[in-house]
């Protein structure tokens, strides 16, 4: 009966070995537990320094159309100065001609002629001297008009440069911005699975310690099964009041020392077999007594148990008897 209560729990136990062995290991799932621990600290690092990234081409982005705003309104004085320096130009131009149309008008504009057709000396020099600032007047606003173009072209050029660098710096800053954002949603992704793998893991982990803890509890129990097997074995039993009966051969002794369990020897120890009787195991003896399971014997097997008394007179008084005691 034993070998084949042994048989029945090995049977028992292999399945739930086998089980277990089928997924990962408790090492195997702690150690993906830790590296994933790892790649989530580096990648929440990584995010860190992306943010510091994204910040500075943020603020480059916002400093780039900080000077595009400064650049527009630079050129909008311009074209504005330009506009009154076209203005006064027109109005120079205008009067110089009208200057101009008052002399030919008057038919004599060569110097000699002014001189000898003039009435007075006075008239004569007031001529030549009004021809003479006219025309200086005329070359001054042609100067002027020649220096506001030159000025019109270099500054449009200037400013269609600088306009031109600040879009290209401009564009290539709000590109970075825009990658950045991008990577940065990926990492955060990735560290949003990460924290769901680790989640399943621990979940994995969990369920298996459950598993492995279910299994000790049932090979504990199953490993207890071949003693009372044993027991039912070696001597029948019987129930009287809620507590068990054993019938088994009574001796005596009378030893000294401490037993098996290491307890000194006294009245109410009792030798046992723990595969009939398991220590501990607390009995009425009729003729004896209360006693304890708490020593073990090499005479004692089956259903025996030995009795200790004080002399070795009374374990020879009491001999060998069968009597039924009763565990509780």
């Amino acid at each position: 009966m034993l070998p084949f209560v042994l048989l029945a729990l090995g049977v028992l136990v292999a399945p739930a070995v086998g089980g277990a062995g089928q997924g990962p290991s408790q090492a195997e799932l702690r150690a993906r537990d830790a590296q994933i621990v790892a790649a989530s600290r580096s990648s929440v690092l990584s995010l860190y320094a992306l943010d510091q990234r994204l910040q500075a081409a943020q603020s480059r982005r916002e400093s780039l159309e900080a000077q595009a705003r400064t650049l527009r309104s630079e050129r909008a004085e311009l074209q504005h100065e330009l506009a009154i320096a076209h203005s006064s130009t027109r109005a120079d131009a205008a009067r110089l001609g009208e200057r101009l149309r008052t002399l030919y008008e008057q038919g004599d504009v060569e110097p000699l002629e002014i001189l000898f057709g003039a009435s007075s000396l006075d008239e004569a020099l007031n001529n030549i001297d009004s021809l003479t600032r006219s025309s200086s007047q005329g070359q001054e606003i042609l100067k002027q008009l020649q220096a506001a173009r030159e000025h019109l072209r270099t500054a449009s050029a200037s400013l269609a440069a600088r306009s031109a660098a600040l879009e290209a710096a401009l564009s290539e800053a709000r590109a970075t911005e825009r990658s950045l954002v991008q990577i940065r949603g990926s990492r955060t992704a990735y560290i949003a699975s990460l924290a769901a793998k680790r989640r399943l893991t621990e979940q994995q982990l969990a369920a298996l310690v459950a598993e492995a803890r279910a299994a000790d509890a049932r090979t504990a129990e199953l490993a207890a099964a071949p003693a009372a097997v044993a027991q039912t074995d070696a001597a029948p039993t019987q129930m009287f009041g809620g507590a068990q009966a054993i019938t088994v051969t009574a001796t005596g002794y009378s030893l000294g020392g401490t037993t098996a369990t290491g307890l000194p020897v006294g009245f109410g120890v009792v030798a046992v077999d723990p595969s009939v009787i398991p220590l501990g195991t607390h009995m009425t003896v009729p003729g004896y007594g209360e006693a304890v399971a708490a020593d073990t014997g090499g005479a004692i097997v089956g259903a025996t148990i030995d009795l200790w008394f004080p002399t070795t007179a009374q374990a020879m008084a009491w001999g060998r008897r069968t009597v039924t005691v009763s565990l509780h």
